[in-house]
């Protein structure tokens, strides 16, 4: 059964986007208001255009990314125009460990990140509520262990 990411990573990368295409917008509006002339604040108005694509492509995005646990792998699913499906199978796992940076806490988030002997299989889920995360790491831990060939 196919597991969609918490709106709460939507939320933060829209705001984060909202925040810094905002400041460019402000900033450039500024400076080239008062150095150019008032007809070169209207460049300004680029960042905000940027912000409105990047709010759609964002969602779009973010809707995209989806994670299934199987029998013996873990499924992962993302991508727009090109999908990419990652298979990591249980017993590959060498370390899984869940990561949470300081913007991903001020939200309640945390990723989790897979590492298998193979670098080009390594895969992460990002924007997890902090238990599902946990509970993700250790259910793929004991599985990994129960397939006896990596963690």
């Amino acid at each position: 059964m196919w597991r969609a990411l918490p709106p709460g990573l939507l939320r933060m990368r829209r705001l984060l986007l909202v925040v810094w295409l905002g400041l460019i917008a402000l900033a450039g509006g500024l400076l080239l208001g008062l150095l150019a002339g008032p007809a070169w604040a209207a460049f300004a108005l680029l960042p905000l255009a940027l912000m409105a694509w990047g709010w759609v492509l964002i969602g779009r995005n973010w809707r995209s990314w989806r994670y299934a646990e199987r029998a013996d792998d873990l499924l992962i699913s993302r991508g727009v125009l090109w999908r990419e499906q990652t298979v990591v199978p249980y017993g590959r796992m060498q370390l899984v460990e869940v990561t949470s940076g300081p913007v991903e806490r001020h939200f309640g988030l945390a990723s989790v990140q897979l590492h298998t002997a193979a670098a080009a299989t390594d895969a992460t889920i990002p924007g997890l509520d902090p238990a599902e995360a946990e509970r993700l790491r250790d259910r793929l831990t004991e599985l990994g262990e129960a397939r006896s060939a990596g963690l």
